[in-house]
């Protein structure tokens, strides 16, 4: 079953992320940190085909995260976008150079996040449900 993994804080980002996620034929899968994320990450390496990384965030922000994830051999494959309220273009620009796929800031429209998902995810993979 292909993942896409939502890191953020928020309980509430992460249950809106679940409608546009699950419109693109994924299933989703959460995290409340960084290191959480990287568990998820571990024990999904090979279904997750998109993380969807917040950059405030408790115990490991996200730009340590895209770092770590980008790192591990067993990880780096996997595509990062950044959703943050973050807006500034020097974060944009250092969060590309780290290693992101994509950059959206919040808040958004589900148009907008569906276009930058597909933008990141193998296009063969796509399944609209």
């Amino acid at each position: 079953m292909p993942y896409i993994l939502s890191v953020d804080d928020s309980r509430l980002i992460r249950k809106i992320m679940t409608g546009p996620i699950q419109a693109l034929g994924y299933e989703i899968l959460e995290a409340s940190d960084g290191l959480e994320c990287l568990e998820q990450l571990k024990a999904h390496a090979k279904e997750v085909e998109l993380v969807l990384l917040d950059c405030n965030m408790p115990n490991l922000d996200g730009i340590e995260t895209l770092k770590a994830i980008k790192a591990d051999s067993a990880l780096s494959h996997i595509p990062v976008m950044i959703v943050t309220t973050e807006g500034e273009r020097e974060k944009m620009i250092g969060a590309i150079k780290a290693g992101a796929s994509q950059y959206l800031t919040k808040p958004f429209t589900e148009d907008d996040l569906l276009t930058k998902m597909m933008e990141c995810l193998p296009q063969e993979s796509l399944n609209f449900g």
